[in-house]
């Protein structure tokens, strides 16, 4: 067959399938049609009940979006590893499996507990509900709490995984696991509890729909607090440093990544209003969504131009950081904004991002994927933002967006001081200039076999 056929011949063949696509898609319609009614008509017989349905469609949502944030666990490794060198693509990806599997056993166990307590150790400030989570559920109005689990245990592995990017390449695997089981068990859970646990922030009037601050700032300062306390990377600031030396190895992971944060961020923000059925709530949730995507954008787009203003060429670094640091900023206040205001918040992120930057460059802080200028400035902007743009107290969201970063920095501080009095924290130069991967597991990410160089064993 000539060149020229080939293109003629695959039209065809895909014109046709056009019937066959247009009646699987017919097919597809009639039974979610058929679905639909007989759903209705056993809930006019009265098999059904109108509660049940209300029960099964609000817990299987809550689910689908417990499973996009955990998916942003992907986006998260992706993100770190491209950004950072080639050298330590398998400590990243450890690290980040580290975060949500430990994470999730430490949760259980400890952390929701601390988080949505019964038992008051401390009035507004520290509970404790006992280990795990109810097993059965007894009220068809609410949430069945294995649900209700899943989608806050994504939430904390997304706040303990925030910080791998700040201090990649030079953590030890054991200081870090160490560090995982300290904020999904206490750090993250206390300060969550007084917001969504019903403490002392909530009683103040503070809002953060889901979690600029609460989530978001507390990874980002417990990662300021890890790059400040391990120092930068041998030969990050030295005048002599080759640019190429500490670049990203691999924009298209970087890339992917936030395309997938970005996706995940759907479950993150309209899985936050917690109920799905109901004009009002699907209302909330559309508005939720699009305010997240026009924040998205306009991050990108404000980071983009700014950058491309100071060095002169459109960067894209700086522009998948714009997009995540706008989805950071409208995070507190998606459901009380216009969207006007979202593009607004969005656009103030991004370029916050951009100067965050320009400020830990400026104080020789090594933040390998910038970690604290996307979720710990940008997070406190959306806090702000929630009083300026949605209509809540400033005094409450000022408060808040001094302690809860506070109380990650601080914590994490001492926590990672405590580890290098040690000797506990940092690898050894020569470990970090061969890199992680094999000094810390012995493997490496990328084989030359695949290149056609065979391995001499």
């Amino acid at each position: 067959m000539g060149h020229l056929e080939k293109p003629f011949t695959i039209i065809l063949l895909s014109w046709e399938f056009v019937p066959m696509i247009k009646r699987f898609v017919h097919a597809a319609l009639i039974g979610v049609l058929l679905s639909l009614t007989a759903t209705a008509a056993f809930a006019q017989d009265g098999d059904v009940s109108a509660a049940e349905i209300t029960y099964a469609i609000n817990n299987f949502a809550l689910f689908i979006c417990a499973v996009l944030v955990l998916f942003m666990q992907a986006g998260f490794a992706l993100v770190e590893l491209g950004f950072n060198s080639s050298k330590n693509v398998v400590n990243i990806m450890f690290k980040n499996l580290l975060d949500l599997a430990v994470g999730v056993i430490i949760y259980w166990l400890i952390g929701f507990g601390l988080m949505y307590g019964g038992s008051v150790i401390i009035p507004g400030v520290l509970t404790w509900g006992g280990i795990g989570v109810s097993e059965v559920s007894s009220d068809l109005a609410g949430l069945n709490p294995q649900a209700d689990f899943l989608f806050q245990v994504a939430f904390a592995a997304t706040a303990a995984t925030i910080v791998s990017g700040a201090v990649a390449g030079r953590i030890k695997v054991s200081a870090y696991l160490i560090y995982t089981v300290f904020i999904t068990a206490l750090i993250y859970p206390i300060s969550g509890y007084w917001k969504w646990g019903g403490g002392w922030l909530n009683d103040l009037g503070f809002h953060d729909f889901a979690g600029s601050l609460l989530v978001h700032s507390v990874g980002g300062f417990a990662g300021l607090a890890g790059a400040i306390v391990l120092g930068p990377r041998i030969g990050r600031f030295a005048k002599d440093s080759p640019k190429h030396m500490f670049a990203p190895h691999n924009y298209a992971f970087a890339g992917l990544g936030v395309f997938i944060l970005w996706i995940g961020w759907y479950g993150f923000n309209p899985g936050s209003q917690l109920a799905f059925v109901g004009s009002a709530n699907t209302d909330a949730v559309m508005l939720i969504a699009v305010n997240t995507t026009l924040a998205a954008g306009a991050g990108t787009t404000a980071a983009l131009f700014l950058s491309w203003f100071l060095i002169k060429k459109p960067d894209l670094g700086a522009a998948l950081n714009g997009a995540l640091a706008g989805l950071v900023g409208i995070t507190a206040n998606c459901d009380s904004v216009t969207n006007l205001s979202a593009i607004l918040i969005g656009a103030i992120a991004g370029v916050i991002m951009v100067f965050a930057t320009m400020l830990l460059e400026r104080l020789k802080i090594d933040d390998p994927v910038g970690a604290w200028p996307v979720h710990g400035a940008a997070g406190i902007w959306g806090g702000l933002a929630a009083a300026i743009f949605g209509g809540h107290s400033l005094v409450a969201q000022i408060i808040g967006s001094i302690v809860i970063p506070a109380w990650a920095f601080l914590t994490c501080f001492a926590l990672f001081s405590a580890l290098k009095a040690i000797g506990q924290l940092r690898v050894s130069p020569e470990e970090e200039e061969i890199g992680l991967d094999l000094t810390e597991h012995g493997a490496a990410a990328y084989s030359l076999t695949g290149l056609g160089v065979l391995s001499s064993d």
